[in-house]
């Protein structure tokens, strides 16, 4: 038995094998054969309120977040729109952690979330992914990484919401300019565990003459710990060794950021 609603109430049919390939046209049709809207789909939206028709109108800065991601879903699932299951992925990390909350969630989070499969799951994944790379990319293009704030804000989306510790090295040419940078450590930042051997192998492999470390505090609070302040001495007494300066050690936290530089730990010793 196939239930219909025909705007009164519900009434049933029996479709048998043959007739199910019927189905979805007979479910939008009353007993007198007229449409009946689907409360699922966009079109029962007000055309002024649909996310596409809105973007086109008024544009993309004027959407909410859940019509911003309705619109890169595309569709919903059973019984939902694409725009009520966009409501359900912000809400789906707790109160208050809408976007944020899809950037910490994993793939595998995200599918158990009800009518997302794994192809919207990347989709959204890759989106966050992109979103970070734009923000970078901004300040990409004539960024001066002799000025600490610069650097700080070209490496704030990609380090200020990662859950646990990470530390980059950045490596410069003699303009000042960036050649590249790499992830040298995923955990906690202690000077035990650091090797200067690895950094300045990698500085030498690129021809770089100075560097800087940046790394992040998951709390959001950059204050330079003891082992900051040790990792950051041990560093810069090798680089002083072998002819490549450490310029700064810059600490992320959730957007603000500390150079250890300006701090006052590059002072000459007594």
């Amino acid at each position: 038995m196939v239930k219909y609603f025909n705007g009164s109430g519900f009434w049933g049919q029996s479709v048998s094998g043959n007739d199910m390939e019927k189905t979805e046209l007979l479910l939008n049709k009353s007993t007198d054969g007229t449409n009946i809207p689907n409360p699922y789909t966009m079109k029962s939206i007000p055309e002024e309120e649909r996310p596409y028709e809105k973007c086109l109108a008024m544009g993309a800065e004027c959407l909410t977040d859940a019509e911003l991601l309705a619109v890169i879903l595309r569709t919903g699932s059973k019984g939902e729109s694409a725009l009520e299951l966009s409501r359900k992925i912000l809400a789906a990390n707790g109160e208050g952690s809408g976007l944020l909350g899809i950037y910490h969630m994993s793939i595998s989070d995200l599918t158990r979330i009800r009518g997302l499969g794994k192809v919207k799951a990347v989709q959204l994944k890759c989106v966050a992914e992109l979103s970070k790379r734009i923000a970078r990319t901004r300040f990409s293009d004539g960024v001066a990484f002799t000025d600490p704030s610069a650097v700080a804000r070209y490496y704030m989306e990609a380090m200020r919401h990662q859950e646990q510790e990470i530390l980059i090295l950045a490596m410069l040419n003699s303009k000042g300019r960036l050649i590249r940078d790499m992830v040298i450590s995923k955990g906690t930042v202690r000077a035990s565990l650091i090797s200067p051997r690895e950094i300045f192998i990698e500085a030498m492999r690129h021809q770089a003459v100075s560097i800087l470390l940046l790394h992040n505090h998951p709390s959001g609070v950059p204050d330079p710990s003891r082992e900051d302040i040790a990792l950051t001495k041990r560093i810069r007494s090798a680089g002083e060794m072998i002819g490549i300066e450490l310029l700064d050690h810059i600490i992320i936290g959730d957007c603000r950021a500390v150079s250890m530089r300006e701090q006052g730990f590059w002072q000459e010793k007594s």
